[in-house]
This record gives structure tokens, sequence and C-alpha cells, in this order.
């Protein structure tokens, strides 16, 4: 079983406890805009076909 959730913030919106943020230009962040999470999350959700059970 899985349960979709709109629960995840942007890298823009990510702050740290010292106050520091992260710059858009830092090449993590780019390389994590170019990834396609919502159609990995689609493949990966379909792995589970069971709806009985404890949620991934």
């Amino acid at each position: 079983m899985y349960r979709y959730s709109n629960g995840q913030i942007s890298l823009s919106d990510f702050k740290q406890p010292v106050g520091m943020n992260l710059k858009e230009d830092n090449r993590w962040v780019k390389k994590a805009q170019t990834i396609p999470w919502l159609e990995i999350e689609h493949r990966y959700a379909a792995l589970f076909t069971n709806r009985k059970g404890n949620v991934a």
C-alpha cells in the first residue's frame, strides 16, 4: 500500500536551524531540479499493488 503526500517542500523553502539557506546556484540544487521527482514517485507507487497492510 502506498499513500501520496503533499508534504514535500521546495528547496527554496528549506531553512536550516542556524539560519543558513540553500543557494539556487548550488550544483546539487540545480541537479535536484532536473530530476522528475513526480514521475519517480508514480513508478515507485506502482510497485505497491496490494491495498492491504501497512503504508509504505
